[in-house]
């Protein structure tokens, strides 16, 4: 569930005026704030940047090139196909990833709750990307794909899980930076490999999976996870199962306000990015199959941008101890990089709107995701749970966003035209939205 407009949702409720059944003796310990965690070592840090740049190479690659030039092969003239993929995707992981949350809460293994689902998401994502390469016709492609958001999404969002069980909040900032860095620029490298294999579906897909099969298995074995067989367990029957899929907006409000803006900007972000080979193609008159090698050169110039928002935001986020502002500030500066790509007339100012886009990008995922972490509900014992319901955020403008973007490219054109402007237009204004919308948040500066 997601906030109404009520004023009352932006205040955090005072323990003065909860329900008169409660213990007072457990309204005392909700007032007091959790302790802080100890601070992680290096090794933690540099792994944990390492298995998610991986991950992000292995499992966004084939969103940025890989997908599009094989649904061009297999389909050519229908671009519309690939929104059709990619938002069926991204809906088959927003029904289950609450559900791999709230299991992953409640596993109890020898290595920890998180690295079995590390594990498993890899290896059903290695089998995506095969599914992927060899698939005969557009209907397949689709399959593999589900499988990959299903995989690799199970492997990111424990990792992810992972963070908000062991950071503190002086360092979530910090790391928020870097591993925003790493999945931002993780593409990159992947786009600049796959342009070598495009006349091999199978490397083409493979190749930067095998970056992150490495990845995430250096961190599974090199990065300790405490035995959780001692924890306490907690059955769970199916009705209390699906209810857990919903929260309380009332209860967490700052929580709640975050998921929106955070719902709001992948919104733009998905707009934004579904369609950017056709659009270039478009845009420079020019083959689809073209497009790899000029994405590419021009994402390695985004790498030194998404460094500055990234880093830069989440070292001054945690140095400054504020978030809100930084957030704000990013999807300003994204926005406006979307709208000098909606009116390029050539590559002149593709290239400049495609870094500022990349700084704000950098500057809003990194201070967001630090961000998300220090409103998180409940953390000691459904970090998974509320993990999986932010995914949501994530998942359901990747499911609905690529077909609401294919009727937007039929706005006001006839033919094979496409209005790929409008449909930057758009994007801006969902990423200016979600950085006013976090601004309703009280807890956190």
């Amino acid at each position: 569930m997601v906030p109404n407009s009520d004023d009352s949702l932006i205040t955090p409720f005072p323990t003065s005026v909860s329900a008169p059944a409660a213990d007072p003796t457990e309204l005392g310990a909700a007032a007091r704030p959790a302790p802080e965690l100890p601070k992680v070592g290096s090794r933690y840090i540099w792994f944990m940047v390492l298995a998610q740049f991986g991950v992000f190479m292995a499992f966004i690659t084939p969103l940025a090139i890989s997908l599009t030039i094989r649904v061009n092969t297999l389909a050519p003239g229908h671009p519309e196909y690939l929104g059709y993929i990619t938002g069926a995707g991204a809906l088959f992981v927003m029904l289950t990833s609450p559900f791999m949350g709230i299991w992953s809460d409640r596993t109890r293994t020898r290595i920890g709750r998180r690295r079995p689902f590390m594990i498993g998401g890899m290896l059903v994502g290695v089998l995506s990307l095969v599914v992927m390469a060899i698939a005969p016709n557009v209907f397949v492609i689709g399959l593999g794909w589900v499988l990959a958001q299903w995989g690799w999404g199970t492997t990111l969002s424990n990792l992810q899980i992972s963070t908000a069980d062991r950071l503190p909040e002086s360092q979530r900032g910090k790391v928020a930076g870097l591993t925003s860095f790493a999945t931002q620029i993780a593409p990159v490298f992947g786009v600049v490999l796959a342009q070598f294999f495009t006349g091999d579906p199978l490397l083409l897909f493979l190749v930067p999976g095998a970056v992150g099969v490495l990845f995430v298995v250096l961190f599974v074995t090199l990065v300790h996870e405490d035995d959780s067989r001692s924890l306490p367990k907690d059955r769970i029957t199916v009705p209390q199962l699906l209810s857990k899929y919903l929260y309380n907006p009332r209860k967490h409000p700052d929580f709640s306000w975050n998921w929106l803006g955070r719902f709001l900007f992948y919104t733009g972000i998905t707009l934004n990015t579904t369609y950017t080979g056709y659009f270039f193609a478009d845009r420079l008159g020019i083959e689809v199959e073209a497009v790899a090698g000029i994405i590419a050169s021009l994402s390695l110039g985004g790498i030194l941008a998404v460094t500055l928002g990234a880093i830069g935001g989440g070292f001054l986020s945690d140095r400054l101890k504020r978030r809100r502002l930084f957030v704000l500030i990013g999807g300003v500066i994204m926005a406006a990089g979307m709208l000098m790509q909606a009116f390029a007339p050539d590559l002149v100012l593709l290239v400049a709107g495609s870094l500022t886009a990349s700084v704000g990008l950098g500057l809003f995922a990194a201070v967001d995701q630090a961000l998300l972490l220090d409103v998180l509900p409940e953390r000691e014992t459904d970090a998974g749970r509320f993990m999986g319901i932010t995914g949501f955020a994530t998942s359901i403008p990747q499911s609905v966003a690529p077909f609401a973007a294919s009727g937007i490219l039929l706005i006001g054109v006839t033919g094979d035209e496409r209005n790929y402007t409008l449909l930057f237009l758009v994007a801006a204004v969902s990423v200016v939205l979600a950085g006013s919308v976090v601004l309703r948040i009280r807890s956190v500066r």
